[in-house]
């Protein structure tokens, strides 16, 4: 029996926030992704949103012995959903195929109390960049909405569990496509 999957499309891009083997690229057709906020957590997040116009580049990887339930601690906030039909992958056969996304009753206009961390976006970029080159990370900026929220500038005290270093290189390229974007940094509060 083969182990089922999971597509990830923002922070489980960068496989050094986590330990599923079997990672490699895939599609996932009519999603976008968006900065949303839900009374599950105290800042913006990312999820995966229906939109048939659209496809996301991301990672999918194994989850050994079908085990969802590390993955779907990590991913509280979120509904886990079948997309096997969804995903085009370079995987002989067609296992399961999950994709986590914030139901839709639960998102809330991302604000200045609830702002997209700038170290988690860094995570996500970072793993862009790895997995895609600059185009990919052009691409993630291009196929996500709600960049209207603030980011908070959080780099020096990272407050993202799993945030990673980011080289001086990585961060000049972020952020000056995050920059296009319009998106408004907000400074952390003393």
């Amino acid at each position: 029996m083969t182990a089922p999957y999971f597509f990830g499309y923002g922070s489980l891009v960068n496989t050094a926030t986590h330990s599923y083997g079997g990672a490699r690229t895939a599609r996932l057709r009519g999603w976008r992704r968006a900065w949303v906020h839900t009374d599950l957590s105290d800042v913006a997040i990312l999820s995966a949103v229906p939109c048939d116009a659209s496809e996301i580049d991301g990672l999918i990887a194994e989850v050994p012995g079908a085990d969802w339930a590390a993955l779907d601690a990590r991913e509280f906030a979120y509904e886990r959903l079948a997309a096997a039909d969804r995903v085009t992958h370079d995987l002989d056969g067609a296992p399961d195929v999950s994709v986590y996304a914030v139901p839709a009753a639960h998102h809330r206009k991302a604000a200045r109390k609830h702002p997209i961390l700038l170290s988690y976006l860094d995570v996500v970029l970072q793993g862009y960049l790895q997995q895609f080159g600059e185009a990919g990370v052009q691409g993630f900026i291009a196929t996500t909405d709600g960049w209207d929220a603030p980011i908070l500038d959080d780099r020096a005290a990272p407050r993202y569990p799993r945030h990673q270093p980011i080289a001086a290189a990585e961060r000049a390229l972020f952020d000056k496509l995050v920059d296009r974007t319009g998106a408004r940094r907000i400074a952390l509060e003393a």
